[in-house]
């Protein structure tokens, strides 16, 4: 018996084709065969000829929404490559992954290999399965085969028809409406309307303040600290105690406002005071450990342990799986087979102890209506979980795997026990209060601490203990404190925090949520600043348009609902044609609102924001966002430095853009020797000096940018004409050749233009001023060796050949980093991934992705 196995990745492939029997070979499709047209070159020229309305979408509107498929280029060799092993064989198994994505991949393999199956010797078509890349996991999917789940297929199909026609529809309309090159999606709008809402929150917000004081407490050589939470038998308020909205306590609370002037006068009262302990409170409770990861919460966990964005996380994870060591990665699932629960317990055992081990096995089950995709949660693969430390991983596959590990171990460990203890401490008519915490029985701390890199470190952390003291024991004052408080804003979304949203919500699947954040950051929507998600300017236009046209669409509930039918047509229960028809075709269908709705709006309406408390609109330009406010009869125009965010925009930074914007245009003085006015400019990238005014139907004039860190009040006309004279040269090299000084977007350099017409360049460092530099700190720079680079013709390393045309594979370090090439084509490696560790199997995913990418070209709409 003969058979040829098609997997989705070398990696995949080169793990499964071990513990497959004798005659069967493993070919990996390089992903997805076929897929909808991503540009206009891609449309078949029959279909350009005859004008369809529906050609730009790639799916027959007209026909019962039929998608129209085209193979990309680059994967036409491949399907060679499977078509030529499959003849003569007995068996066609079809063995991608076991989520709608895989049975999607599938099914597009057997519609192209169709037609090429032997007519008189009928092939056996076979689907496989496996949640892990183990031997006995693949014998039992061997063993196991089914056919293809069409309700699977038409899920994953009716899910990419959905996303097409939202993005291919709408995405034109926000280009005329809002901003070149932005973008609707079924998931990626909601997500970003999310972020906005966020951030209208944080713009509402105001602050209010607060004081008590903080009291450090001994008795004899021990000490404790106290904070201050009555006074005259009234609670001081808190920060829980004020409205976000007012910045004033809220209405019905009966509390205390202690300000700066009582705060102190509190304390100097209560210095000469007795101090005693009034009563202690313990009380004990118990910590269960949590279900072990699905796709979020290890998206999540990354983020938070690793700093990994959820792309990177799920590309670590993926390469993890292929690679044989954890489950399936893409998964809803929180379920533990009963293998795995018993290898998880012998880990606790032999790590741990019997002592932390559960009396009976610990089970989860998954809370989520829509939970689906794999039947397990991700965990180590096998009947015996190999140890983090003898995998022979390293990087972050050793730590993501590590985390894995752990989460899955403690799962099957006794709960933490731990002992609460309030101290309560009476000085006059003042109630302070001391909290403590012990741990009785760490259980799964052992092991595990949600957030935390290192169980044993956060072990100490959680614990606080309190002096042992009775009631009626004195104190002795060492230092009371009056301290201030500011309440904070509602927290931005991180990357983890956007993700936990999006699954509460029920919005997308999960296995989505990497490509979506990257995706909105890639549109410019949001920013990422101190590892949080920062919607601009851009995000507040295009959610204002679809709040007031398209509101459902933006809407959590109507997308929760519509992943629910999603769900729906995968198990069988709802026909998918129908739903298509209802969403988009008809006088309420998204197409002909569409349209009317590019009449209806005009084209400036949703391109002006209007904050409140502001004296000026915020316009989308063409260049970014600027500021517009009217004068009398003069209309005022100001960039806004692209660090300020929505929410940072207040009045006072208005006043500081448009005054610095006019300091800036005051003419500095004229050009000695050219008679040209010099001035000093702000930009919507920062300030800069300028030789001669904009003349229509003449060369822009010479611009050059303020060095980094010198301020505008810094630029006189003699720093201007020196920057003006960028790049000045400073002398001539010993070698022969200018040695020259200028600035360019990079920041500032030297460069050695030597005799035989190569430059030699050096970064200037933080301490170089460009103004005063010398032909001697120059030739210092230029004598220093490059640093991080090598020449482009060196390979760090010999990959082999490629298997299309037996050009060589090597390993570069260029300018921007390591690299992978072959041929022209260029692919950078992951930033934790060292030249040593790269296989030619990596390598040739990297390049295939890399392509692929370059085929799909500019154009790009909607995406999830």
């Amino acid at each position: 018996m003969s058979a040829l196995v098609i997997v989705e990745s070398p990696t995949k492939a080169k793990t499964i084709k071990d513990f497959l029997p004798k005659g069967y070979e493993v070919i990996a499709s390089m992903g997805h065969v076929r897929d909808l047209p991503q540009s206009a070159a891609d449309i078949p020229e029959e279909i350009k000829k005859n004008e369809k309305a529906w050609a730009q979408l790639g799916i027959n509107t007209e026909k019962n929404f039929e998608p129209l498929y085209i193979i990309p280029k680059d994967k036409a060799k491949v399907i060679r490559e499977i078509k030529a092993k499959l003849k003569g064989k007995d068996e066609l198994i079809l063995a991608t992954d076991e989520d709608r994505e895989g049975e999607s991949i599938s099914w597009h393999l057997l519609e192209v290999l169709r037609a090429d199956l032997p007519k008189r010797k009928p092939i056996a078509i076979k689907r496989m399965v496996f949640h892990e890349i183990t031997k006995e996991a693949i014998q039992e999917a061997v063993d196991h085969t089914r056919e293809i789940d069409m309700d699977l297929v038409h899920a994953q199909e009716t899910r990419r028809i959905l996303d097409r026609l939202v993005g291919y529809t709408l995405s034109p309309l926000l280009w005329k409406k809002v901003a070149a090159g932005i973008s609707a999606g079924r998931v990626q709008s909601v997500s970003v309307r999310l972020l906005v809402l966020k951030e209208r929150e944080r713009m509402a917000f105001k602050k209010g303040s607060y004081w008590d004081l903080l009291a450090k407490l001994g008795k004899g050589k021990n000490s404790l600290d106290a904070q201050a939470y009555s006074v005259g038998g009234k609670r001081l308020a808190i920060g829980a105690d004020f409205d976000e909205n007012t910045g004033q306590i809220k209405q019905g609370k009966e509390v205390l406002l202690l300000g700066e002037k009582q705060a102190r006068e509190l304390a100097m009262r209560l210095e000469t005071a007795e101090w005693k302990v009034l009563d202690q409170e313990e009380k004990q409770s118990k910590q269960k450990p949590s279900a072990p990861f699905i796709t979020s919460t290890l998206q999540q966990e990354a983020a938070r342990k690793l700093r990994l964005s959820p792309r990177r996380a799920m590309q670590v994870a993926q390469a993890l799986y292929e690679k044989g060591f954890i489950t399936y990665m893409r998964t809803d699932s929180v379920n533990l087979s009963d293998q795995a629960m018993s290898a998880a317990r012998k880990c606790v055992s032999s790590r741990y102890g019997k002592e932390y081990l559960t009396p009976k096995p610990r089970v989860f089950t998954s809370k989520s209506k829509g939970a689906q995709e794999a039947h397990e949660a991700i965990r180590p693969a096998g009947a015996t979980f190999v140890l983090p430390e003898k995998t022979g991983l390293s990087g972050y596959e050793l730590e993501l795997y590590d985390l894995i590990w752990k989460r899955t171990v403690a799962t099957q460990m006794k709960e933490a026990q731990l002992s609460h203890v309030t101290l309560r401490i009476e000085a006059e008519d003042c109630i302070f209060r001391a909290q403590g915490r012990r741990i009785l029985f760490p259980g799964f701390f052992r092991a595990y601490v949600e957030g935390s890199d290192d169980p044993a470190q956060e072990l100490e952390n959680k614990e606080s203990p309190l002096p042992e003291l009775k009631p009626g024991e004195r104190l002795k004052l060492a230092d009371l404190e009056p301290k201030g408080h500011e309440t904070k804003p509602p927290a931005r979304f991180t990357e983890a925090s956007l993700v936990k949203k999006l699954e509460t919500e029920g919005i997308g699947r999960p296995s989505t949520y990497a490509t979506v954040i990257e995706t909105i950051q890639d549109r410019g929507y949001v920013k990422v600043a101190s590892h949080t998600l920062v919607p601009t300017f851009v995000a507040f236009a295009m959610v204002n348009l679809l709040e007031n046209h398209f509101s459902e669409l933006v809407d959590t509930n109507f997308t929760a609902t519509m992943e629910e039918t999603l769900d729906q047509i995968a198990s069988g229960k709802s026909e998918w044609l129908p739903y298509l028809k209802k969403f988009y075709l008809g006088k309420q269908g998204l197409a002909e609102r569409t349209l009317a709705k590019t009449e209806q709006i005009e084209a400036s309406e949703f391109r002006h924001l209007r904050f409140s408390e502001l004296n000026a609109d915020i316009c989308i330009g063409r260049f970014g966002p600027y500021l517009e406010k009217v004068e009398g009869e003069e209309k005022k125009t100001a960039s806004i430095p692209p660090e300020i965010s929505p929410a940072e925009l207040d009045q006072e930074k208005v006043d500081l853009i448009f005054m610095q914007k006019e300091k800036g245009n005051e003419e500095l003085g004229i050009h000695p020797e050219l008679q040209l006015p010099v001035f000093l400019l702000n930009g919507a990238y920062g300030p800069y000096v300028q030789l001669g005014e904009v003349e229509e139907g003449k060369p822009k004039p010479k611009r050059v940018t303020l060095p980094k860190g010198m301020k505008e009040s810094e630029v006189d006309m003699d720093t201007a004409l020196v920057l003006l004279s960028l790049p000045r040269t400073l002398g001539m090299h010993p070698e022969g050749g200018p040695v020259k000084v200028g600035i360019s977007r990079f920041g500032s350099y030297t460069v050695h233009e030597k005799e035989d017409g190569t430059k030699d360049f050096r970064s200037l460092t933080k301490e170089d001023s460009i103004i005063a530099i010398r032909l001697e700190r120059a030739l210092e720079l230029l004598a220093q060796e490059k640093r991080g680079r090598k020449k482009a013709s060196e390979a760090l390393r010999d990959l082999g050949k490629h298997p299309e045309d037996a050009q060589e594979i090597q390993i570069f370090n260029g300018p921007y980093g390591l690299y992978v090439k072959h041929g022209k084509t260029n692919a950078s490696l992951p930033k934790d991934v060292t030249p040593e560790s790269v296989t030619l199997e990596q390598a040739l995913e990297w390049l295939s992705e890399k392509k692929a990418k370059k085929g799909t070209g500019r154009g790009k709409r909607g995406r999830r």
